[in-house]
């Protein structure tokens, strides 16, 4: 006879935890999800990200909502999107977050990917809040050298370009930048390759999870917050089949 209990487990693995992935279309977030597609463990239901409602998009990466959108599809996952307005205060951005993770648990989610490396008070308050959600929290790429990630990311054959770069590590240069071998080479030995201590954002727009190239033209790159150089990226009114491109 069959013990269906166990049964009801077999599957269970065979489905894989349900778990959406933290997205801010970046180049760490583009590795985790990579790395968790690469095992059976977990089944990604969504992308979860959070945009201004005022920037229409994720304001401190400098990103439009409409690439957001490009990126997902590409990727074959829905994207998740938690509004909140400017100057918005902790409180209420945990509030919101915890209502958007109270409907993913319907959904059946038990964990919530990200993409930190190193920071310590980061990964713990997230932590700490997913733990409030009924929630775990994964992160794949925890305390790997980050240079080997950058490495590997192009490695893998990602595609990313420098949305933003904090001018007291970088100069306007880098805005806009594709994050490839010789940008790895030229970075200042005091700038981290990953950015992790936030000297500069990224944007993906191709990679080996990817289905097609997310097309976009560079804008100009201007100078915000007396700190910040941001490289609009334009979002292409289509996009083409990799087979497509050079």
């Amino acid at each position: 006879m069959w013990d269906w209990a166990i049964v009801g487990l077999a599957v269970e693995l065979v489905a894989g935890e349900k778990s959406f992935v933290s997205w801010s279309g970046g180049k760490d977030s583009a590795l985790a999800l990579h790395e968790i597609l690469e095992g059976e463990r977990y089944e990604v239901l969504g992308l979860l990200t959070t945009l201004s409602i005022e920037f229409d998009g994720i304001s401190i990466h400098g990103v439009r909502s409409l690439l957001l959108e490009q990126q997902a599809r590409s990727l074959g996952f829905p994207l998740e999107k938690m509004l909140i307005p400017n100057g918005v205060s902790n409180e209420e951005y945990e509030a919101s977050l915890l209502r958007v993770l109270a409907e993913g648990r319907k959904k059946g989610i038990s964990s919530v990917v990200f993409g930190d490396i190193f920071l310590q008070d980061v990964k713990e308050y997230r932590e700490r809040l997913l733990s409030r959600a009924g929630l775990k929290s994964v992160f794949p790429l925890w305390k790997k050298d980050t240079r080997t990630i950058a490495q590997s990311f192009v490695d893998l054959g990602f595609k990313a370009v420098l949305t933003v770069v904090d001018s007291n590590f970088l100069g306007q240069e880098f805005a806009g930048r594709e994050f490839d071998e010789k940008l790895l080479v030229d970075f200042p030995s005091n700038v981290d390759p990953c950015g992790e201590n936030g000297e500069f954002h990224t944007f993906v727009y191709d990679g080996p999870i990817f289905g097609k190239r997310v097309r976009f033209v560079k804008g100009e790159v201007v100078f915000r917050e007396n700190r910040f150089y941001y490289c609009d990226l334009i979002p292409a009114t289509t996009f083409s089949d990799k087979s497509n491109l050079k």
